[in-house]
């Protein structure tokens, strides 16, 4: 892979990362309902990147770096619980998924 290429990849994700946290109003279930991953699903992916990499990433410093804050302060600020639609779309949408 080339420098050009990952520099865009990176560059890429910064904007994803950027446009999740100016869309607080989407909820992760809402996410994972559609999309089969959440802003946790990045996290989750940035920590194992960086394991891969001989890298120490906590869990709530990967969440810290995707939420743009710390995980607990977004969860107090943003989310809602989720609707028993949600909840039924999600488990639809999780045996869709697998």
């Amino acid at each position: 892979m080339s420098a050009a290429t990952v520099e865009l990849e990176a560059a890429a994700f910064r904007r994803l990362l950027a446009h999740l946290n100016q869309r607080s109003d989407v909820q992760n279930i809402d996410l994972m309902i559609t999309a089969g991953f959440c802003r946790n699903c990045l996290a989750d992916w940035y920590r194992e990147a960086a394991a891969e990499r001989a890298i120490d990433l906590s869990k709530d410093a990967a969440r810290e770096y995707v939420y743009g804050m710390p995980f607990a302060d977004w969860k107090r600020l943003h989310q809602k619980d989720a609707t028993p639609e949600q909840l039924a779309a999600f488990e639809r949408a999780q045996k869709e998924h697998q």
